[in-house]
């Protein structure tokens, strides 16, 4: 029986496997990076140990440290999460040479389908070799990991040879391994996969489908449980592909095997030897916890003959601090609150008041919805994160419940390209007119009125605010009878929640204030000072800083003084494991250039200016 459990990751998933680890009366023991040193996995394990440094190549890739770690500590076995080591075979053989459990499938069976080239060996398929106009598009693919990192669609011969560069380094920052190869790019396809749980003693459960199509940049966004509306015939064909594959490397444990289905035919895409991120919509339907399962598997239980029945249908949504309307630039900076409402399952890796940094994915958290149909676990989900509370950095928020409410994912006719068509309409700004006027009634609440309705009871104070890049001035006036405003009545008002009777319907503004960031409802503002700064002017061209990061690489050869074209790259920035191209806003020339590689900047940071022609 396995007492003292490391698990070899951080963030949610840390925290997720500790609270299965509590429930079944097992200590925990986090690892941590300095950067981590008081993120919510390693305050709620019963010990933590630290791995010295901040990058994942520093820490949490280090297995030879994570190993020694769960010696120190008295662990008796290694859960490796998700992500980073995760499906490492290395990994997993130092921790059964450390005489430890490993929660996971054979080394052997890792090494047979951690590499994605490998992987379509066995299963008879062969990667393309040289790649000709005939091929396109195609997909330029990381060999290793997974969570869409090391991905470039390829639509152009000509674009070929920078996505295989940029998506080798990509791969190698976040798994460790540049290998990429190269498959064909199906425009329309969805992504369905099987969940599989199997024991040591030759039992095989298929465990489901689950539709993972919508997604941005490879990486997925909404996953569900069953894939609605699947041809007749193809959920079975998909479970005996998925058992094959399990059996054809004496898995153990639980793993996932995908597939890109278009139409009725199914194309295997890769089998994953870990949890995966979405696995919580599977324990939904089928009412078990799959990483108690894992353990159990691990201590040498034997599963039932038969899987549990599913019931229902769930969905998840994976919260990201990002902007999804600015190429989905990462964010940072501190999460002041998040909460759900109850009823759905939130899995996260933060607490109030935790920093977002630099160094890891942006994902806050993942909420889950079940319920006995589609279409009330989409409405259950919609509507909780459309009352979720979420102040701090920018998030996708918004875009998840535009999502989930779109008619073509609601019909179920969503595939992987729902994004690259929607997303312009999914991020349109729409952020509550009110919300100012809420914001600035509450900042007025409480401040003398002396000199107000007493001297001057008809001049009304101003308040300015940035909302959607859009300023807004709002006007207000202390009364005798309490703060008034034109258009609307003023029902009630205090720091925290403004009352508005508009239209004869009262409506509720729940207002947090951090500095000068206002959250009102589900709508940020920023406080504008009432005499703008005149120095705070940017030369045309300036090329700001998008998100935090690291300056990667630069254009070669170039230097101030150079001539370059609109739309042409001239640096790249890498922020939490992922790589984005920075290029000129307009042809003309590179006036300034004000980063060099390995250089750490802050959104808003000036990188370079390009000065169009006269």
């Amino acid at each position: 029986m396995i007492s003292t459990l490391l698990v070899a990751n951080r963030g949610e998933i840390a925290c997720r496997i500790f609270r299965t680890c509590a429930e079944l009366g097992i200590r925990t023991v986090a690892v941590h990076s300095d950067a981590d040193e008081n993120a919510l996995h390693a305050r709620v394990a019963d010990s933590a140990v630290r791995l010295p440094g901040a990058t994942p190549a520093d820490t949490y890739l280090r297995g030879d440290l994570v190993v020694k770690a769960a010696v120190s500590a008295g662990a008796d076995a290694v859960h490796p999460g998700y992500g980073f080591l995760s499906e490492n075979a290395d990994f997993a053989r130092a921790v059964l040479d450390a005489g430890l459990v490993w929660i996971g499938p054979p080394p052997e069976a890792i090494e047979a389908m951690a590499s994605k080239t490998r992987a379509k060996e066995l299963m008879g398929i062969a990667p393309l070799g040289e790649v000709t106009e005939a091929d396109l598009p195609v997909l330029v693919k990381a060999a290793a990991g997974g969570g869409g990192r090391g991905m470039r669609v390829v639509r152009r011969l000509d674009e070929l040879d920078a996505a295989l560069e940029g998506a080798g380094a990509e791969a190698a920052s976040a798994f460790g391994d540049g290998e990429v190869f190269v498959e064909p790019y199906i425009e329309r396809g969805r992504h369905v996969e099987v969940q599989i749980l199997a024991d040591t003693h030759g039992t095989v459960w298929p465990l489901g489908t689950r539709d993972c199509s919508l997604q941005r940049r490879h990486q997925k966004v909404i996953e569900e449980a069953p894939a609605p509306g699947l041809p007749d015939g193809l959920t079975e064909k998909l479970y005996a592909l998925a058992v094959r594959a399990a059996r054809a490397v004496s898995y153990t444990g639980a793993g996932t095997v995908e597939f890109l289905v278009d139409g009725t035919e199914a194309h295997f895409l890769e089998m994953n030897t870990r949890l995966q991120v979405e696995h919580p919509v599977t324990e939904a339907v089928f009412g078990i916890d799959l990483v108690a399962e894992q353990i159990r598997v691990a201590e040498g239980h034997a599963l039932a003959a038969e899987a549990p029945p599913a019931r229902g249908h769930a969905v998840e949504a994976r919260l990201y601090a990002e902007d999804p309307a600015r190429d989905w630039a990462p964010q940072t900076g501190t999460l002041h609150r998040l909460a759900v409402p109850g009823g759905v399952r939130l899995d996260t890796g933060y607490g109030d008041g935790d920093e977002i940094g630099v160094h890891y994915d942006a994902m806050l958290a993942k909420a889950v919805a079940h319920a006995p149909t589609r279409a009330e676990a989409l409405r259950r989900l919609s509507h909780a994160l459309e009352q979720a509370t979420l102040h701090g950095p920018t998030t996708n928020r918004d875009l998840l419940v535009r999502s989930l409410r779109h008619e073509e994912f609601t019909t179920a006719r969503m595939d992987t390209g729902f994004y690259d068509r929607h997303l312009a309409g999914l991020t349109a700004p729409a952020p509550d007119p009110h919300a100012p006027l809420a914001a600035a009634l509450a900042d007025a609440h409480g401040r003398s009125r002396f000199g107000g309705w007493r001297n001057l009871s008809s001049q009304p104070q101003t308040k300015r605010y940035l909302m959607a890049d859009e300023e807004h001035e709002v006007h207000y006036r202390h009364t005798r009878d309490g703060l008034a405003a034109d258009g609307v009545r003023v029902v009630h008002a205090d720091a925290h929640l403004v009352v508005l009777d508009i239209d004869g319907v009262h409506r509720k503004f729940a207002v947090s204030r951090y500095g000068d960031r206002v959250h009102v409802n589900a709508t940020a503002l920023t406080a504008l000072p009432r005499f703008p700064d005149p120095k705070a002017q940017l030369a045309p061209g300036s090329l700001l800083a998008p998100m935090p990061g690291t300056v990667v690489r630069i254009a070669e050869g170039l230097t101030e003084g150079d001539s370059v074209e609109a739309g042409q790259p001239l640096m790249w920035l890498e922020a939490m494991k992922m790589q984005h191209q920075i290029t000129a806003p307009v042809t003309g020339t590179l006036s300034e250039l004000r980063v060099a590689v390995g250089q750490q900047v802050e959104p808003g940071s000036l990188l370079a200016v390009v000065k169009a022609p006269l």
